[in-house]
């Protein structure tokens, strides 16, 4: 099974990126709750705070996100280098903030949380890693502050060092397992979409391939009218220069290749137009000799067991994405196979099942719960040719699925060895007589 083309793409786990008008509304949002909140406790509470440093901070933020917006279109996304400095000026400025309201005393100091979250979220984890270090900083030096907690007027709040501790180590526990949270989220989200993408290219590429046979009739029509003008000005010059020493045996072989070449493309045109109902609809045994007939060459016997007469058996579509999706499953078995893959065909009035069976080291007890999902191993043991990361295991899975199939993945009963794939479908979605 051709992989080669999958591989070679890039897909977007390596090029997370964060969009500047995302992180610019963040930011008038972060404006309108700061700007809020110490109205409120300025103005609604009568607190004593530095409301004119406060007010410096929050226009401050403000200016820069007004210059970012102006500057930049809305479609911009941010370098990891670009969104790691706006996202430690945002932790420096709250920092600053929080600095001369109370420090962690301050019931916003869980705030300082926030870049760290959207950096674990959308940036690669070098960078991240370097802003999570640097919001640690910040929260260790808000413990320090001199200024107290905004509070009535003659008296000063005044925080136990225990409990400035305590709130040291909930900030710091909650942003590191807020920031774990959010990476493994962000990735898991971003491989999925990396093969989801991929399987779409194979269903893609597999649709180019069924359309080759239209493509030959197109061309074979498109060629026909001036192939024939070629061979008869060929049949006239050679009754002209038949006799001729020098010229008659060429005109001669050049009649004749036009005539080759008018047969060539006259079965091509018979394909397309005689063949048509054998190419798109496809008896089971035909479509599993099709499916198993590239691996037959890897030195592995493949055996074929057809439950049921072939007088009854189902008559579907030709269906790129059910013939890809059993070819990498078998594809997968053959590779890890030590002599024998078994390919058990069953069809009942109700359902069609196939059943995949190899003789080798099959599935890791602690992998057959994952499997299926993208990047990860298959087995209990790599092999650079069946890909190694279970994206192509994933490709096959989605595909079937799709078609309206269930997957079963187990190992083979005690006593023997080798992995062991059930896949069953109902039986109308594989027999179009059915719907006839």
């Amino acid at each position: 099974m051709e992989t080669t083309s999958i591989r070679h793409v890039r897909f977007g786990r390596s090029n997370r990126s964060l969009r500047l008008q995302t992180l610019i509304w963040l930011r008038w949002l972060a404006v309108a709750g700061q700007t809020l909140t110490v109205f409120i406790v300025a103005v609604v509470l009568h607190f004593q705070m530095p409301v004119f440093e406060a007010s410096l901070l929050i226009v401050a933020l403000a200016l820069v996100n007004l210059v970012l917006a102006l500057r930049y279109p809305p479609t911009h996304r941010l370098q990891p280098g670009a969104a790691l400095v706006l996202l430690g000026f945002d932790l420096l400025q709250m920092g600053s903030l929080l600095f001369i309201t109370g420090g962690l005393a301050n019931p916003f100091a869980s705030l300082l949380c926030v870049p760290v979250i959207i950096s674990f979220a959308s940036l690669p984890l070098r960078h991240s890693l370097c802003l999570l270090a640097f919001a640690m900083i910040c929260t260790t030096a808000l413990s320090t502050t001199p200024y107290p907690v905004p509070w009535q007027e003659g008296e000063v709040l005044v925080v136990h060092p225990v409990l400035q501790l305590g709130f040291w180590c909930a900030i710091v526990s909650m942003m590191v397992f807020a920031a774990f949270y959010a990476y493994r989220v962000s990735m898991e989200a971003t491989l999925l979409a990396d093969a989801l993408a991929a399987t779409e290219l194979v269903l893609e590429r597999e649709k180019h391939l069924s359309q080759l046979d239209g493509l030959a009739a197109a061309a074979a029509h498109e060629l026909g009218t001036p192939l024939a003008t070629i061979s008869v000005v060929a049949k006239e010059m050679e009754r002209e220069l038949k006799d001729d020493e020098k010229f008659g045996e060429d005109v001669a072989l050049l009649r004749s290749q036009s005539e080759r070449c008018r047969d060539i493309l006259r079965r091509l045109t018979s394909l397309s137009a005689e063949g048509e109902d054998h190419l798109r609809r496809l008896p089971l045994s035909s479509l599993m000799e099709e499916v198993i007939a590239p691996h037959r060459q890897f030195g592995i016997e493949l055996v074929l067991v057809e439950k049921g007469d072939r007088s009854s058996e189902p008559i579907g579509a030709r269906n790129a994405a059910i013939m890809y999706g059993l070819g990498n499953l078998i594809e997968n078995a053959v590779d890890f196979a030590r002599h024998t893959v078994t390919i058990t065909v069953e069809h009942t009035p109700a359902i069609v099942s196939i059943t995949i069976e190899d003789d080798g080291s099959g599935f890791a007890p602690d992998v057959l719960t994952h499997i299926g999902e993208p990047y990860m191993s298959s087995r209990s043991r790599q092999d650079e040719r069946a890909g190694g990361l279970g994206l192509g295991l994933f490709i096959a899975k989605t595909l079937l699925e799709r078609s309206g199939a269930q997957l079963t993945f187990t190992n083979r009963a005690t006593g023997t060895s080798g992995a062991k794939i059930t896949i069953v479908w109902p039986r109308h979605v594989m027999d179009l007589t059915d719907s006839v």
